[in-house]
């Protein structure tokens, strides 16, 4: 098990620059949902994932979607979610690599010296909430009840690695 991000790895900004992981978490822990837009999985959680980002959205830590995707893919998927969070785009699969993850939609959980403090992968929802509860209390921060209403059942999630 990978317990550690290896700090060459590279994340693209929609819109934005690419820079190490090393530089996006030099101020910010990282909260990351990481999404497959090629599959059904990762549509079914985009509202989920969503209210679990715009919860920590003020706490001292960076929330942000990863897309294995291009920018064009990423924000075609995504809609207005891409203008809402800080979105990175993944299309050669670096960082689910990176993180060691089977299945998707994932949530990560990156603190600053890159130690990875926790991923739920698919969509589990008492994982998804532990994790959220872990950033909740590093942040002195509330997490979100899961499952909230209309959230779908729990799924596997697709393959991670395409």
């Amino acid at each position: 098990m990978v317990t550690q991000v290896s700090e060459d790895v590279k994340l693209t900004a929609v819109g934005g620059r690419t820079a190490t992981i090393a530089e996006w978490t030099t101020t910010f822990q990282l909260l990351t949902v990481v999404i497959d837009p090629y599959t059904q999985e990762s549509a079914w959680l985009l509202e989920t994932a969503g209210r679990v980002l715009a919860n920590f959205r003020d706490a001292d830590c960076r929330v942000a979607w990863t897309v294995t995707a291009d920018e064009r893919d990423a924000k075609r998927f995504l809609g207005p979610w891409a203008e809402e969070f800080l979105t990175f785009t993944d299309p050669e699969r670096d960082l689910v690599e990176a993180l060691d993850l089977q299945r998707l939609p994932a949530l990560a959980y990156i603190r600053q010296d890159l130690a990875i403090v926790g991923t739920a992968q698919g969509w589990n929802p008492p994982e998804w909430e532990h994790l959220g509860a872990l950033v909740g209390k590093v942040n002195s921060w509330s997490h979100p009840n899961l499952p909230g209403n209309g959230d779908p059942g729990p799924f596997a999630g697709s393959p991670a690695r395409g």
